[in-house]
């Protein structure tokens, strides 16, 4: 089911490489030729995207490097996992982890992490099910989301991050079992969220919209199960029409039952 959007796409991504799979965020350039895809690996892949008509027939990827920690080193199991993924106007990178919970920002991707100081709140995240979300806005702040809140009647913190400090920024409501795993914040200045449910056979899907407060929430997109595979990162953008687009990608948690699914809609409402 869905809501102010219309499917204009759907392409599977398929490479040949130990290394692909898991994929947990994206971004798209504002003409939609350009990508940066991340695996909860903690890879990182950029690249160019083919179109037909505005739908994406190819993603090739001409750089992907593992990401490094701020000494140097690689990540590893306590500083991986990686989930969500931000792109700032100056081109810096910006990753949000689940392992130790923190956000770390990218200038070069190839070279070591900026540390960004963590937020005591995030002691408190439950293991698995921490900083899954990442979005910042026009102006360099940042915000990240848990995917649990810790108590199915609690709403969903949203943190940012802004001039050195962290604070809550607003709480997302909950409704019903779906839980966030992607966020962006688009070129209209609104929140948007993708949730997941695992129902026991496959996957459903959502995207609800915001004010940069948490209130008037507006449910985009809710799939049956099956419809998409383990969607997981979100990227909100402008086509050449003036229409704004919702690109998402799964996470095929490295199964050959699963696949690497980039769908597209555009949001009518």
């Amino acid at each position: 089911m869905a809501s102010g959007v219309a499917q204009v796409g759907r392409f599977i991504w398929l490479i040949d490489d130990p290394a692909f799979g898991g994929m947990s965020g994206i971004e798209i350039s504002d003409d939609g030729s350009r990508f940066i895809a991340l695996s909860d690996r903690s890879t990182l892949w950029e690249g160019t995207v083919s179109r037909k008509g505005g739908i994406i027939t190819a993603l090739t990827p001409d750089l992907i490097t593992p990401l490094h920690i701020s000494d140097g080193s690689p990540t590893d199991h306590d500083t991986g996992d990686s989930e969500g993924l931000a792109l700032g106007p100056d081109g810096t990178v910006y990753i949000s982890f689940e392992g130790l919970a923190r956000v770390a920002a990218y200038p070069d991707v190839t070279g070591p992490a900026v540390r960004i100081p963590r937020y005591p709140a995030f002691d408190a995240l439950q293991p698995n099910a921490s900083l899954e979300a990442l979005a910042i806005d026009e102006d360099g702040a940042l915000y990240t989301m848990p995917e649990r809140s810790g108590r199915a009647t609690q709403p969903f913190p949203v943190y940012r991050y802004k001039d050195g400090t962290w604070t809550t920024a607003f709480e997302v409501m909950r409704e019903g079992p779906f839980l966030p795993v992607g966020a962006d914040i688009g070129p209209d200045g609104l929140f948007y969220l993708l949730e997941r449910d695992f129902t026991g056979i496959g996957f459903r899907s959502r995207v609800r919209r915001f004010d940069m407060t948490g209130g008037q929430a507006k449910t985009l997109i809710e799939t049956r199960t099956g419809v998409h595979d383990n969607l997981e990162g979100l990227s909100v953008w402008r086509d050449h029409t003036g229409t704004i687009r919702l690109t998402l990608i799964s996470d095929d948690n490295f199964k050959f039952c699963q696949t690497t699914e980039v769908v597209e809609y555009r949001v009518t409402d």
